[in-house]
This record gives structure tokens, C-alpha cells and sequence, in this order.
């Protein structure tokens, strides 16, 4: 059985949660402990993957990886254009969308001493909001899913940043694109489980 280590309120840790219930895959789940897991990944951060012999970190590597070995190829296609299509949405909320919410997340919801500045907690929200507009611009293209008609693991891991942004205490722009896409998202089960459950 897959085993899965890291708090079940992290937000990696549900992308792989999510993953693993659209896949139907049975798994366990261990909080992290450094006396126990930190050889596992020397960044001592999670989620951290066992499936057997093989262990993996990185929660984008992983959800790939479970889709790959385990005929997922409705949420990650096989034929390379379309693949491209949905790693490029999950490379950018990797990258830049995190980049972009990380400064006004951290004060907002962390509270946390050393995110106090209000200049820079001020462009964290105006740069978070620019991009979920690049994200409703291109729900508004597809109608549908980030990626195209279908639903895949693009919208599971900037599902878990959508909801993020929504419940962050701050103003934010009216997108009814991401609107109307999280009403679909929530029709899921496993986005009810993993990735709407209220936590942000």
C-alpha cells in the first residue's frame, strides 16, 4: 500500500491526497516526524511518497508519478501536446502563483512576526489577484477545466490554490470564470474531501 507522510492540512500534501482518491488508490497517511522521516527527504518538508522500494518528494513529481504507474492517464494524458498542456498549468502554480501569494499568505493567515511589512503585504494581494486573472482568463477560454474540456491534475493542484486565495481574508476581484469552474470542482467528491474542505 502507498503510504503518504505529512499533515492532512497541508496544501502539497492534498494535491497527492486528491490525486489518489480521483485514482481510487488505497494509501495510508503518517504525520511527519524528523526522527523518523527526516533521511527520507533532506529537505525535511512534505508530502514524501513510499510505494514500495521507491520514495519521492516534490508533490507535482508525486502526483505525476501516481498518474504515470497507475493508468491515471484521464488526469494525465499520454500524448505529449496535451500532457505539455497540463504540466505547464501545474508548473506555473508551482512557480509563479505560489510565488505570487506566499509574502500576503503567510501575514494574512500565518500571522506569522516576520510577514508584517503592509507595503509588501499590499503587493502580495495585487500580484495574487494578477494571476488568478490569468487563471480566469483561461478558464474563460476553455469554458471548462484549466487545461481544456476535461478535467485533470491541473485543477486539482490550482483547485487546492484557488480555495486558498478564497479564503484568505483580503479583497479580491469578482472572476466568475473561477467561479463557475470551482462550482464544477465541487461536484467531486475528492475536492469536497481534499481540496473544499475548509481549510485554506
Amino acid at each position: 500500500m502507498l503510504k503518504i507522510i505529512g499533515k492532512a492540512t497541508s496544501i502539497n500534501v492534498r494535491k497527492v491526497l486528491w490525486t489518489c482518491a480521483e485514482l481510487a488508490l488505497p494509501f495510508a497517511r503518517e504525520e511527519w516526524s524528523d526522527a523518523v522521516h527526516a533521511a527520507l527527504n533532506p529537505n525535511r518538508m512534505v508530502p514524501v511518497l513510499v510505494d514500495g522500494d521507491l520514495v519521492l518528494w516534490e508533490s507535482n513529481t508525486i502526483s505525476r508519478y501516481l498518474c504515470t504507474r497507475y493508468d491515471g492517464e484521464a488526469l494525465l494524458p499520454r500524448e505529449a501536446g496535451a500532457r505539455a498542456q497540463v504540466e505547464q498549468w501545474m508548473d506555473w502554480q508551482a512557480t509563479e502563483l505560489n510565488t505570487a501569494w506566499r509574502y500576503a499568505f503567510m501575514a494574512l493567515v500565518r500571522h506569522s512576526p516576520a510577514h508584517t511589512d503592509p507595503a509588501q503585504i499590499d503587493a502580495g494581494i495585487r500580484g495574487w489577484n494578477r494571476h488568478m486573472g490569468i487563471l480566469d482568463a483561461q478558464l474563460g477560454k476553455t469554458g471548462a477545466y484549466v487545461a481544456g474540456a476535461d478535467f485533470t491534475l491541473a485543477d486539482i493542484v490550482l483547485g487546492l490554490s484557488a480555495n486558498r486565495w478564497l479564503m484568505t481574508p483580503m479583497d479580491r476581484p469578482d472572476y466568475p470564470h473561477v467561479a463557475a469552474w470551482l462550482e464544477k470542482l465541487d461536484a467531486r467528491d475528492a475536492c469536497r474531501q481534499y481540496g473544499r474542505n475548509g481549510t485554506p
